[in-house]
């Protein structure tokens, strides 16, 4: 059975910076396109970056020069880094996987998601 835990989200600052984490157990990443996604009240979930099993990375521009993505393979874990922190940036954020090869920001692509975790940047 495959599963997707996140952690790391929480309250923080505007201008602040939080890591998020997703364990992956049932797979190994190492194979898998993965990504990360945000969905705000109301909105519709987007994509905020993901990383292809070749190790290519792509960034909605909102985030870019801001947010980086990156995996552990030997700990079959991904995290977004994300720095400079704004308000609407508030979100829950999922962690997701893509059996293809290459990854992509459209998440009707990804077979595998976490539950989410809320990030607020609020002060």
């Amino acid at each position: 059975q495959v599963q997707l835990v996140e952690s790391g989200g929480g309250l923080v600052q505007p201008g602040g910076s939080l890591r998020l984490s997703c364990v992956a157990s049932g797979l190994t990443l190492d194979y898998y396109g993965i990504g990360w996604f945000r969905q705000a009240p109301g909105k519709e979930r987007e994509g905020v970056s993901c990383s292809s099993a070749d190790g290519s990375t792509d960034y909605a521009d909102s985030v870019k020069g801001r947010f980086t993505i990156s995996r552990d393979n030997a700990k079959n874990t991904m995290y977004l880094q994300m720095n400079s922190l704004k308000p609407e940036d508030t979100a829950v954020y999922y962690c997701a996987a893509d059996r293809a090869y290459y990854a992509y920001l459209d998440p009707r692509l990804y077979d595998y998601w976490g539950q989410g975790t809320q990030v607020t940047v609020s002060s």
